[in-house]
């Protein structure tokens, strides 16, 4: 199983799109500053997330979230496309 996930920067409300394998891992790699793209804005939190049945699944749908540019429109997918999540749309 694959994840497609969007974490958010606690301090920044920055959201950073990913798609892993392993979910808990991924969250804590980013928080340890493993990720050059994420490392200045640490620490993370898990926002929205969801399961797919193949990498290719997630990585399509990944794309498709980071071609939406604003916070509005990205909210918007994850709450009528069925991602699990920690924060309330809005």
């Amino acid at each position: 199983m694959f994840f497609v996930y969007i974490i958010e920067a606690t301090e920044s409300k920055r959201y950073y799109i990913g798609q892993t394998e392993n979910l808990e891992e991924r969250i804590k790699r980013h928080n340890k500053g493993r990720n050059l793209s994420t490392r200045a804005y640490i620490p993370w939190r898990l926002k929205w997330w969801k399961q797919y049945e193949s990498r290719s699944e997630a990585i399509k749908i990944e794309r498709k979230l980071k071609g939406i540019k604003k916070r509005a429109g990205l909210e918007k997918f994850v709450s009528e496309n069925g991602f699990s999540g920690c924060g309330a749309v809005g």
